[in-house]
């Protein structure tokens, strides 16, 4: 059994996160933080770098091996190596399998044990959340950038991990200036956007060539809005501070 997600294949993690919400249900969703599968398969479809329907496709696989309601692929053969992965992974426990499923994600400690005395019983978390408004919310954005007229003719850096005030640069093969992109993701229809420090004065400085891009309703089925120069159009963004008090206790030694 591989706990390793550095060693694990993009298409084992979609399989393994199929095979978890057949195994576990509704629970199983719960756990993760999801209101319903939809909400799963999307997030953690996007999230994964594939498809919705891939992992609802592998659920369904799965369903004959679990005692659920759903019937799954029950006249089907299940593939070799989905019954490889069923073989080394089905005994986990609903805690080390939610946070092998959140660690795809990079992010296992979101998964947290209400009562450490009960392996099965999990609290809510903000697994569902972080993925929904950051991870799945990039990851649809680089499935779909190419089809828009904006950046069609760009090729894509990702600065995620750059710090640098925006999640994407894209560079115009005509060797335009590059345009950068901040990528917000939003589980319902409407709701509310965050701009850092760093977005707001990036987006300041760059005008035209910002590009607020924003995944909603991943509840139901995404889609998305754009906004280009965001602080001077119809979004009106208002300043909020938030002071916060660190305590620490010392001792002489």
């Amino acid at each position: 059994m591989i706990l390793n997600p550095d060693q694990l294949s993009a298409r084992e993690k979609q399989i393994l996160v199929g095979m978890f919400l057949s195994k576990f249900d509704e629970k199983g969703v719960a756990a993760l933080g999801f209101d319903s599968f939809i909400e799963a398969f999307n997030a953690l479809g996007y999230g994964l770098g594939g498809r919705p329907a891939s992992i609802k496709n592998y659920r369904d696989e799965f369903d004959p091996l679990f005692p659920n309601k759903r019937k799954g692929w029950h006249k089907r053969p299940r593939r070799d190596y989905c019954v490889k992965l069923a073989a080394n992974y089905q005994s986990l426990s609903l805690k080390n399998f939610a946070r092998l499923v959140a660690s795809f994600i990079g992010a296992p400690d979101q998964i947290i044990p209400s009562q450490p005395a009960e392996d099965d019983n999990l609290s809510p978390s903000s697994f569902a959340k972080r993925l929904i408004t950051g991870r799945a919310a990039e990851q649809y954005f680089q499935a779909v950038y190419s089809r828009l007229p904006e950046f069609g003719q760009c090729d894509v850096e990702d600065t995620t991990m750059q710090g640098c005030g925006y999640d994407f640069r894209l560079w115009p093969k005509s060797g335009d200036k590059f345009r950068a992109v901040e990528v917000k993701g939003i589980a319902d229809r409407s709701g509310w956007l965050s701009l850092t420090e760093k977005e707001h004065d990036s987006a300041a400085a760059l005008g035209d060539r910002f590009y607020l891009f924003v995944v909603k309703n991943f509840r139901e089925k995404p889609f998305h809005e754009m906004h280009a120069n965001p602080l001077a159009g119809p979004l009106s963004f208002a300043r909020k501070e938030r002071q916060i008090v660190q305590v620490s206790w010392l001792a002489a030694a």
